[in-house]
């Protein structure tokens, strides 16, 4: 059974090719892990997101082309945006998503897709060996949120013109805590803040955009500016551009989406 799969780019901007890839497969059914991380080596985007109907919505995983996380903002913009786009979903219905993270939600709502995710705010932590290093930056501020480190800085410009060494960032992350962001004031009107991400262990050493990130963000920044609607950039060479409110224990992602290719996979015979 050959498998219906698109490359979508997720939170872009007006620029063409901007925003963040990801790969989705629409499945029949439950696929093999092995299958699935192998199929996301070899499509090799940030994200692959494998999706297949359960009770009243989907089942979704994601994959790194070297694991399988439990967060993805991105690619499950993507894979709503892959079913409206494709019929399986009314414009006006919701999409529901069964994942690592509990119930995730999607919804079209005033021209962009919006999603119901997580909060997850980070704690003040104590600055760790060679995270300046890594960075060649001073870094501000410092928390976690049991996953990814977030690293406020002092400016955007300096946000902007990183240039990480990911052989020293490799020295301090691990499975549990696998991923830096870096963040500050805005320094355009049109943004609150910006920020970047870098998971070298996970197989990205830059991601483009990423809504898992903004789970963290939007909580760090509502503490800051004192409000919890914001405008949001992340400063990768591809760029993305985010809506993020926060209520409660519960951040909603806003972002456009774009089909840029769409084929079908033939998997092994006793893969699905």
């Amino acid at each position: 059974m050959r498998i219906p799969f698109f490359q979508v780019d997720a939170f872009v901007t007006q620029k063409p090719f901007s925003g963040n890839p990801a790969g989705v497969c629409l499945l029949p059914g439950l696929a093999e892990e092995t299958w699935m991380q192998g199929l996301a080596r070899e499509i090799n985007q940030a994200e692959t997101a494998f999706l297949y109907p359960e009770k009243d919505g989907y089942r979704l995983r994601w994959f790194t082309p070297v694991l399988e996380i439990a967060l993805c903002g991105h690619a499950t913009l993507a894979s709503a945006h892959a079913l409206w786009q494709e019929g399986l979903l009314k414009k006006d219905e919701e999409a529901r998503f069964f994942t690592k993270s509990g119930l995730l939600k999607a919804v079209q709502k005033d021209g962009l897709i919006e999603l119901d995710f997580p909060a997850t705010p980070v704690v003040p932590c104590e600055k760790i060996s060679g995270l300046e290093e890594s960075l060649g930056a001073k870094v501000v501020s410092l928390g976690h949120n049991g996953t990814q480190y977030l690293a406020e800085l002092e400016s955007a410009g300096i946000v902007r013109n990183l240039k990480p060494d990911f052989k020293k960032m490799e020295s301090y992350l691990n499975a549990q805590l696998h991923g830096v962001i870096v963040t500050a004031a805005s320094d355009e009107p049109v943004y609150d803040f910006v920020s970047r991400f870098f998971a070298p262990l996970a197989g990205i050493p830059e991601d483009p955009v990423t809504g898992s990130a903004h789970c963290a963000l939007g909580p760090f920044w509502m503490d800051r500016l004192n409000k919890n609607n914001f405008s949001a950039t992340q400063a990768s060479s591809r760029g993305g551009e985010l809506k993020v409110r926060c209520e409660g224990d519960r951040v909603y992602l806003g972002g456009k989406a774009v089909t840029i290719l769409r084929g079908e996979i033939d998997p092994p015979l006793d893969s699905i």
